[in-house]
Order: C-alpha cells, then structure tokens, then sequence
C-alpha cells in the first residue's frame, strides 16, 4: 500500500472511531449498509449464545465486526488478510482507538472467521498482549465525597449500590427488584460476565438507602429504570451519573464507573477478606484475575515470620 492510500485509511479510521460506538447503531447502519451483513450477524450472535458467551462480550464482538463491515462496505469473506491488518495496523496508530476496542475487534474477527472454518485467516491476525495496568481504587473519604455528591436520591442509592456489591455496569442495570432479598440480606446477580448467577450481601447501609427510593421513585420492574419505568437503565445514564459525581467530588483520580468494582474489591482484602471469598463475590472464572487486586491492596505484613520460628516456641 502507497503512503498516500495508507494515509487515507488512517484518515478514514480515524472518522470511524469518532463516530458513534454502540453496538445498537452499528449493527443497524451495518445491517442496512453491508451485502450480507444480517445472515453473518444471525449466525454470530446464535453461537455466541449457543457458546454460553456472556451479553456484555456479544455487544463488544459485534460492534467490532460491524466496524470493520462498514468500513470497507462488504463482506467480510471478501476480504484479503491484507485489507484487515492494515485496518487494524491504521486503528493501533489512532490515539482515540482505546487498547480495549482494539482487542474486541481482533477477538470479534477471530470469532467470526472460526464460524465459517478460515483458520487461515485467524492465523494472520495479529497476537494481542494482555497488558493488565492495575487498577485505579478511591480511598474511603473519595467514596464518601462521591456518594454525597449527586442531588437525586436516586443517583446516590446507585453509585452506593454498585460499591458496596462489587457490581459490574451491566449487572446493576440488570439487577430487579425482586434480585433483592432483605430476609436473606443477599442480591441475586443473574447471569453476569461467566454466565454464571451468584449471590453477594446486601449490606444494611445500602438496604436503608434502597427502601427510601424505591418507596419515592416507585420502579416497577428493574430496580433502576430508564425514562420508560418497565425498561432498565441505559449504560449511558449511569456513566454520565458518575461522571458528574467525580467532578462535583473534586476525584482528580482517572477513574470510570468499574473502578467501584475495583474499590470493592480491594477494601475488602485489606479487610481481611480472603482471596477465594473475593472471587466467587467478584464472580471471577479464574483466581488470576482476583490476584491483580494483592497487588494495589494496602496489606500489613508485619506479621509475616518462617513458620520454624513458632515451631520450638513451646
């Protein structure tokens, strides 16, 4: 490829990114504009279910596929492994492409060329490295800022919500009223990132909290409605809802909605909480992922000895 096609891709890719990103939008522009798109969407999003993939990797997969779909305006059969490695050579060079968007895309293209046996094409694409940055946790007294700082009650119940059960975006926006149960004082998350349901303690702060709002804002199905009270909670809302919390809180720390999970998580080891308990709260498939968090937990390891030294002691 020429410097000047090269430098229309980047140009071009750039554009793409800046546009809208969510999957909704995608698919239907893909769907309208791209020959064949909606049997090959059919198709992916049947074995991605049939696989047990979880709704959140769906989303990413398919909105990085759409991407590529539109970008070229064609199938992506017809692609040569060329045209798709300078598209994601052009997105790994583009500043406003996060690390994040690029690996969905290469995942959602391996996914997609698997479906129809290119194995071929998977081979050629490229290898991406799990660079795993450790993550950004708030001390208490930013939480406390932070849960003080939005006027609705309603937006200060679901920022302390998502804290006090380690909860993912999706699964907040999922959680219904009947997924909290005040006998048992335990929330049922169903069918979060492992597929997998699992229980977490409701903490009687946040109980407290939950029955002056919902007996206020009355919802009627999910716990946190949208605009329409039988529809859940965008995605959007609550990270426009923390977003402003942040900035009200004076939080200087770069920090997203996640980082609550990651604050849940890490206070709770420094609590004394063991490292498995973590796990199966955090609904974590592999410990390794649970062990990031000894690296950013405040532990104190002055009683740390040899264990021979307690063996003569008597």
């Amino acid at each position: 490829m020429d410097k000047n096609k090269q430098q229309e891709l980047y140009s071009d890719v750039k554009s793409e990114i800046i546009r809208s990103k969510t999957a909704k939008t995608l698919i239907e522009r893909a769907k309208r504009e791209v020959p064949g798109f909606i049997g090959h969407y059919a198709k992916f999003e049947e074995q991605m279910t049939i696989g047990g993939y979880s709704q959140s990797t769906l989303f990413n997969y398919s909105r990085a596929v759409a991407k590529v779909s539109l970008y070229f305006k064609k199938s992506l059969l017809d692609l040569d492994s060329d045209e798709v490695n300078q598209f994601l050579f052009a997105m790994a060079k583009e500043k406003k492409a996060s690390s994040t968007f690029f690996k969905h895309t290469v995942y959602g293209l391996r996914f997609f060329f698997r479906l129809y046996d290119l194995e071929d094409r998977v081979l050629k694409l490229p290898t991406v490295k799990n660079d795993r940055k450790l993550p950004v946790v708030l001390s208490s007294e930013e939480l406390k800022r932070l849960f003080k700082a939005p006027q609705r009650l309603k937006q200060r119940v679901l920022l302390s919500l998502i804290y006090s059960a380690g909860l993912r975006l999706g699964e907040v926006c999922s959680l219904k009223i009947s997924d909290i149960d005040s006998d048992r004082m335990l929330i049922r998350v169903i069918k979060s990132k492992g597929n997998n349901d699992r229980y977490v303690p409701l903490s009687s702060v946040i109980l407290k909290g939950l029955r002056r709002y919902i007996q206020s804002s009355k919802p009627k199905v999910y716990l946190f409605n949208g605009r329409i009270k039988s529809d859940p909670l965008g995605h959007g809302a609550v990270q426009q809802t923390f977003r402003l919390a942040v900035k009200k809180a004076e939080i200087i720390k770069d920090v997203s909605v996640h980082s609550l999970r990651h604050s849940y998580a890490t206070h709770l080891l420094e609590q004394g909480v063991d490292i498995v308990t973590i796990k199966e709260l955090l609904g974590h498939v592999a410990i390794e992922t649970t062990m990031l968090y000894l690296h950013v937990a405040k532990i104190d390891k002055t009683s740390s000895h040899s264990p021979l030294d307690r063996l003569y002691r008597n």
